[in-house]
């Protein structure tokens, strides 16, 4: 008898550039989960709107985050590739949800309070309710695990709060899930701001590298990347100081399968011109049959129309049996 697989699911909003940092801490490691875990991964689109979308550029960045989700190594023959919206299980668990959650949670919540400093005209009730659409997103599928980096903590936890809550309640309704941490590039950081997430958002457009950079635009990135004075390559993670050289570090390491302080070993006494052109060449050569890849599978769009189709499919079948039981549970008729 076949052993019964732990299930995953993840996603990313298509809001913009998908940064190196989503690839290296997030799409690259779901590639190496798909054999092990039975995995469901999202476009969530729905997540996107609580800031201001332009809604043609959302569609077009919907399927060019599938393309690329496709050419980075994830297979819908494997696993479950769908976009949010096309499954409304996940809006009308978040109403329920949303009745177990309690104001003082949510207020708490990091992201809600980085957020709305960044758009001060429009704090929204989707903003601040984001986190029950996540734990919602989760729950519909009976997740075991969340890969996770370590700033998304914060949304795992209050997801288990939430599912524990309606346990206690109703019964064993829902899987409590975990947080699956990368074992390394987890993190990584601005190329201006070492202190900071790399993140598409970032207003300096030095400080990310997106997975659609010309390859000289990326080469000159990381040339032009926050170091220090000292020019001493060495790995020393709790060094505030050398928080941009143990970037480049993290950033070799993982796109040369190794561990920074091997990488830092290797360099040793190199300066650090010679370094950042080899996490350049790094970084483009990882990069490059990814492109390649994507740019054939962005022109062929009856091919991502028919894997977003099949996996909402799968996904609203699996989703309405969650959603059925807990419209039981609260005392619904279900039709």
């Amino acid at each position: 008898m076949e052993e019964h697989k732990k299930r995953i699911f993840s996603g990313v909003q298509p809001s913009g550039t998908i940064t190196l940092g989503n690839y290296l801490g997030a799409i690259r490691n779901w590639v190496s989960l798909q054999d092990k875990y039975d995995c469901a991964f999202a476009m969530m689109d729905m997540h996107t709107i609580t800031v201001r979308q332009t809604p043609a550029e959302l569609r077009k960045r919907t399927q060019e985050l599938l393309a690329l989700y496709i050419a980075c190594g994830i297979d819908p023959g494997k696993s479950i590739l769908f976009i949010q919206s096309h499954n409304s299980a996940h809006a009308e668990l978040a109403w329920v949800l949303g009745c177990y959650t309690y104001m003082g949670e949510l207020q708490r919540m990091t992201q809600f309070k980085d957020k709305s400093a960044h758009h001060e005209d429009n704090i929204n009730a989707g903003l601040f309710t984001y986190p029950v659409l996540m734990a919602a997103d989760i729950l519909l599928y009976n997740a075991d695990y969340v890969p996770v980096g370590k700033d998304q903590m914060q949304h795992i936890e209050i997801c288990r709060d939430i599912a524990q809550r309606f346990n206690a309640l109703y019964g064993d309704v829902f899987t409590v899930p975990e947080g699956l941490l990368a074992s390394s590039g987890a993190k990584i950081m601005s190329l201006q701001d070492p202190t900071k997430k790399m993140s598409k958002s970032d207003t300096n457009p030095k400080g990310y590298i997106s997975m659609m950079d010309d390859f000289n635009v990326i080469a000159q990135k990381v040339k032009s990347a926050v170091t220090d004075s000292e020019g001493v390559i060495e790995y020393r993670p709790d060094d505030t100081a050398k928080a941009g050289i143990n970037n480049l570090l993290s950033i070799m390491a993982v796109m040369t399968a190794t561990t920074p302080e091997a990488v830092a070993v290797q360099f040793a006494g190199q300066g650090y011109g010679a370094f950042k052109s080899a996490v350049a060449e790094a970084i483009v050569e990882g990069i490059r049959p990814i492109r390649e890849e994507y740019d054939r599978i962005i022109q062929d769009k009856s091919y991502l129309s028919d894997v977003y189709t099949r996996g909402a499919e799968t996904a609203c079948r699996i989703a309405r049996r969650t959603l059925n039981k807990v419209y039981k549970k609260v005392g619904f008729i279900v039709k």
